[in-house]
């Protein structure tokens, strides 16, 4: 009896009371799992959700599966994206191009004075955080390059041959477009999303006044992108019009394996106008 009286003694000393060793356990789990909960969520800060973006947006991304689906309506264009510069506030400077890539794997050299005609556009990114009045978690600036033909293949040159940060951060120009990401829902296949606001900004190519992006971006570190212009009595004047282009990872097999499209008579036309030079501002 004594032994017993004291072992009761001792259980309610400790709180446990009469609960058994399995109870415990899982009280322990329970209680370690909201911790490390609470620590995660601490830690996943807006630096983080911009840290993420930024490595999301770079790599070597194509379109070639779109195009396979609907070459009526989308080329097979090459996204491709890498780390220029860091600003003194930590945002981050990437550089990007968008080039349509030509049948066959046949190098864009072989084109000569006419491959400028597959070049969409070249672009610094700059990714920072929202700031805390604003229900975004990241921006997404795109801005013009002060002498974009310097920074040609950037991406595919060593980086002690490419321009140094504080080169580039003075080669910032004209500031185009911003693109508020918000994280994803829990269950959506994307981990940000987000577009400009609905009057988007200043463009004016095509008879544009304004023009809008939309970008998300996917679990399975691909891209979706979708720029459009539109005239003052609210038309569309240039972009795709039925969906974003779909940008996906690629191996580095891609750059002699490409997909071979079979590009319309009216490519000339196509090139020069409508579909390539729409992003010449964006």
């Amino acid at each position: 009896m004594g032994t017993g009286s004291g072992s009761g003694s001792e259980s309610n000393e400790n709180g446990w009371g009469g609960a058994g060793p399995g109870v415990v356990l899982k009280t322990l789990v329970v209680i370690g799992g909201a911790i490390l909960l609470r620590r995660l969520t601490k830690s996943n800060t807006r630096w983080d959700h911009t840290r993420l973006v930024s490595r999301s947006l770079t790599g070597q991304k194509y379109s070639k599966e779109q195009a396979a689906r609907d070459s009526d309506n989308y080329f097979n264009l090459r996204w491709l994206s890498c780390p220029a510069a860091e600003m003194v506030d930590s945002s981050k400077i990437l550089y990007f191009e968008k080039v349509c890539m030509p049948p066959n794997g046949i190098s864009l050299s072989n084109f000569g004075s006419h491959a400028r005609k597959f070049w969409l556009n070249e672009r610094f990114f700059m990714v920072k955080p929202c700031p805390n009045e604003m229900k975004c978690d990241v921006e997404l600036s795109t801005y013009a390059i002060r002498d974009a033909e310097e920074y040609k293949n950037f991406c595919d040159h060593p980086k002690d041959q490419r321009s140094q940060p504080e080169e580039v951060i003075g080669d910032v120009a004209e500031h185009l477009t911003t693109i508020y990401l918000k994280r994803c829902e829990r269950g959506k296949h994307c981990l940000y999303e987000g577009s400009t606001p609905p009057d988007g900004f200043p463009n004016t190519w095509n008879g544009a006044t304004y023009c809008t992006s939309e970008l998300s971006v996917l679990k399975n570190n691909e891209i979706h992108s979708w720029d459009r212009g539109y005239d003052d009595d609210g038309n569309q004047v240039w972009g795709v019009k039925g969906a974003p282009y779909e940008f996906k990872p690629a191996p580095a097999s891609s750059f002699v394996d490409m997909f071979p499209l079979n590009f319309p008579q009216s490519m000339e036309k196509r090139i020069g106008g409508y579909l390539f030079s729409e992003n010449d501002r964006l």
